[in-house]
Formats: structure tokens, C-alpha cells, sequence
């Protein structure tokens, strides 16, 4: 019996990761909510300023924002993305005993859904579902492109990152999806590099043209105002964001970098750990029909790559970034199988000992962390 498990331990990864997921969260929910609480009180009331559409929402269903609602609505939001990643993979590939293997690799990555619970609140799941959303919508139509166009509208809203974070994932599946798969015309592309300048321009406003336009001492004054219990001062400690430029952002990043540095070994561990998940996109690669497919793809891959590398170079949260850049490939992986194929690609082997390993030790590492390794 026990033989059986540790030659097929899928089931049972599957499981472990179950409680490693509740385990982050008891562990997150005693931990204060310093960015993820502010960005609930930031809202348009001064004016188009950046990362405020979250704050603006709440705004419209309460005037007082209790610290709970932090972890309320988080964790609504990450059941959706797991309810929607579920039905991306029971749609790409169906729950089979040959595909567990896959499922473990993604979906239990300490990289995706263990990360992104204890980032609960931050803004980077937003971009991974609506990503998830179109990879599950019909994509033959220009509907679907102004779909994707106003995704990423309203990510840039929520944080304008999210331009290098999750809008060159957005634009390789629309890429993949519409234009690979449904053709090009001169007026579907004409339509998408609309779309495309729309959003640049508004990441440009929100960058230099939104910054809080009231001294520091008002603007804090204001968020007392919002607040359900305003002697909790200390979460108010990151207000100064909203008034850094992004000169003082960069000196940041790159005054930290000797230290933070010392955290990319791990993450190369990390990445090499997900071996069999990166040969299995290989392999989807390689049995695509066309060509020019594969080329486009891979550079699709290099594009998402080097937009991370900018955002490295930029803000420091090293460790926010490095997951959400392989929850982006996981997502690409989804994409490319829709691509139409030679051949079948092997999945995942499900008895192979080396493999095993890698599984077990991805399922037992809980998360990967907001600025440093764990």
C-alpha cells in the first residue's frame, strides 16, 4: 500500500496541498493588512489619481471600511480564481487520473494559488483571473478583443503594474486565441492596436498624471475619515505611495538590489523544481502544426519575460513578481494547447520517481513570498 502511494502520491499531494492552503490562510488572517487595507480607502474623490478603482468600488457600498474586509473580499476573490482555473483545466485538459500529475504542477505550485493566499488582498489575482476569463469566453469575435481591451483598462485602474504584469499575458492569448487561431484581417488588427495605444495612454496618465494632488497630512486626514476604526493608524503607513514618483520608486528597487539579489538562487531552485511542467510546454510547442505558431509563441514567452524584467528593475517585490511571472506561463501553457497540434504531447508521467520528487516538494513548500524567498 504504501509502495502504491509513493509510485502514484497524486491523490495525496493533491490533498496535502488542500491543507497547506488552510494553513496559509489561519497564518495570513493574524498578519495586518498594510497595502491591501489602504488601497480599500483610496477612491476618486480628489480626482483621477492611480491604484484607486478597488477603493472606489468598495466606496459605492460602504462609507466606513472595516479591516475584515480585507480578508473578505480576498478571499472571495481567490475562490473565484479557483473555481475559474478548475474549469480552464476541466475544459483544456479534464480531471483524469493521466492529468493530476499537471493539475499538482500548476495548480499546487507554491508559485500560484498558495501565493496567491498569502498576497491576500494584494491586486495581483485580478489580472490571473480575468486572464483565466478569457481563456474560458468564445473568442472568434472582435467582441472578445474588446473584452481583453477592457480587462486590462480596468487592471491598469487597479494598479498600473499591472501593464508589465498581466496585460503581455492578456495580449499573447488574444494573440493566440483570436488572431492565430481566427486570422488576421485589417480590421481586426487595426481594432487591436486601438485597443493597445487606449490602454498604453492610460497607463501613462495614471503613472505621471496621477499622483494625489493634496498634501500628504489631508489626504491621511481623508482616510481617517473612511475608516471604521481610526485610532488603527499604522495601516495608514503607506499612504506616501501615492505621492512617490517613479525616479524614487527605481532608487528603491535598485538601493535594495544587493540584498534582495540574494534571494535569486531560490528562485532558479524553484523554477528548476517545475521541470517537468516547462518540458511539457515544451512538447505542446513542438507538436503545434504551424510553424510560425511556435515562433510566435516562444516569442510571446520572451515578450511576458521581458516585460517581469522590467517591472524587476523597477519595484522591488521580487517574489510577488517571479510567481505571478509563472502563474503567467501556466496560463500560456492553456493557451498553446488550444493551438491546433500534430500530435498529441506526453503529459506528465505519473510513475516516474524523479517527477514524484519535484511533486512532493512543491506541494509541502506553502508559499513563496511578497518580497524575499518564504
Amino acid at each position: 500500500m504504501t509502495v502504491r502511494i509513493l509510485q502514484n502520491p497524486w491523490r495525496l499531494l493533491l490533498a496535502i496541498n488542500v491543507v497547506v492552503l488552510v494553513g496559509v490562510f489561519i497564518h495570513k488572517i493574524q498578519l495586518p493588512p498594510y497595502v491591501p487595507y489602504i488601497h480599500l480607502l483610496v477612491d476618486y474623490h480628489f480626482g483621477f489619481i492611480k491604484r484607486a478603482l478597488i477603493g472606489a468600488a468598495v466606496a459605492l457600498f460602504t462609507a466606513k471600511v472595516p479591516v475584515w474586509l480585507v480578508f473578505a473580499l480576498g478571499g472571495a476573490t481567490w475562490l473565484v480564481t479557483l473555481g475559474l482555473y478548475a474549469k480552464l483545466f476541466q475544459k483544456t485538459f479534464g480531471f483524469t487520473a493521466r492529468t493530476l500529475p499537471l493539475f499538482v504542477f500548476t495548480a499546487g505550485s507554491p508559485f500560484f494559488l498558495k501565493n496567491f493566499m498569502h498576497t491576500l488582498g494584494h491586486f495581483d489575482i485580478y489580472g490571473c483571473a480575468l486572464a483565466i476569463v478569457l481563456l474560458l469566453m468564445p473568442a472568434g469575435s472582435l467582441l472578445f478583443v474588446a473584452t481583453a481591451a477592457l480587462f486590462s483598462i480596468v487592471l491598469v485602474l487597479i494598479h498600473h503594474i499591472h501593464l508589465l504584469m498581466y496585460v503581455p499575458t492578456i495580449i499573447a492569448i488574444v494573440a493566440i486565441r483570436h488572431y492565430l487561431t481566427y486570422g488576421s484581417s485589417r480590421s481586426n488588427v487595426a481594432f487591436g492596436a486601438v485597443a493597445l495605444l487606449i490602454v498604453s495612454a492610460l497607463f501613462f496618465a495614471a503613472q505621471f498624471l496621477g499622483t494625489m494632488p493634496i498634501p500628504e497630512a489631508d489626504f491621511v486626514a481623508y482616510l481617517k475619515s473612511r475608516m471604521a476604526d481610526p485610532s488603527r493608524t499604522d495601516l495608514l503607513q503607506f499612504a506616501y505611495i501615492w505621492y512617490q514618483p517613479l525616479a524614487k520608486e527605481v532608487a528603491d528597487t535598485w538601493g535594495r538590489l544587493p540584498h534582495n539579489i540574494l534571494g535569486v538562487p531560490v528562485f532558479v531552485l524553484l523554477i528548476w523544481l517545475h521541470t517537468p511542467l516547462w518540458r511539457y510546454l515544451a512538447r505542446l510547442i513542438g507538436a503545434l502544426v504551424s510553424e510560425m505558431h511556435k515562433r510566435l509563441v516562444i516569442a510571446a514567452l520572451i515578450g511576458i519575460s521581458l516585460a517581469y524584467l522590467v517591472m524587476f528593475a523597477m519595484v522591488f517585490d521580487y517574489s510577488r513578481w517571479i510567481s505571478n511571472w509563472a502563474v503567467c506561463m501556466f496560463l500560456i501553457l492553456h493557451a498553446v494547447k488550444m493551438l491546433p497540434a500534430k500530435q498529441e504531447a506526453a503529459l506528465i508521467p505519473t510513475e516516474d520517481r524523479k517527477t514524484n520528487i519535484f511533486g512532493v516538494i512543491l506541494t509541502l513548500i506553502p508559499r513563496v513570498g511578497i518580497i524575499r524567498p518564504f
